[in-house]
């Protein structure tokens, strides 16, 4: 899985530095299930007023869970992400995505969330394959 990065912006890249919403708006025009999922995720956190909201929805596809593990493994991916949204993600499993408000990082619920032991209770055997 890879982006789809329009002649303008590959240009702009040789260049020098590019504008972080064009390559924002690249990761969305190439991830549409990731940016989809972040972008409820980020929605339900803004609605519900807390500290953090998650997906526990698996992907139907195998290419939406590439394009999940694509934008999520990726540090210029999850780090413009990040600075669209205003907040920070955290990973789990092939589907497990997590906003949490910058102000959260450092609550019992983001270390909870990003623990070996939170990794381990987030485990199924539905997912061996993800």
């Amino acid at each position: 899985m890879s982006l789809t990065v329009p002649p303008s912006l590959l240009d702009a890249a040789e260049r020098g530095p590019v504008d972080d919403a064009d390559f924002v708006a690249c990761v969305r025009d190439s991830l549409p299930y990731a940016w989809q999922t972040v972008s409820r995720v980020v929605a339900e956190l803004e609605t519900t007023g807390g500290d953090h909201a998650d997906n526990v929805e698996p992907p139907a596809t195998d290419a939406e869970r590439g394009q999940l593990l694509r934008a999520l493994a990726s540090d210029a991916i999850r780090g413009g992400l990040e600075r669209h949204f205003g907040v920070r993600l955290a990973f789990q499993n092939c589907h497990r995505v997590a906003a949490f408000r910058t102000t959260a990082v450092d609550s019992p619920a983001y270390r909870a969330f990003v623990s070996p032991r939170g990794q381990l209770l987030n485990q199924s055997p539905e997912l061996l394959n993800c």
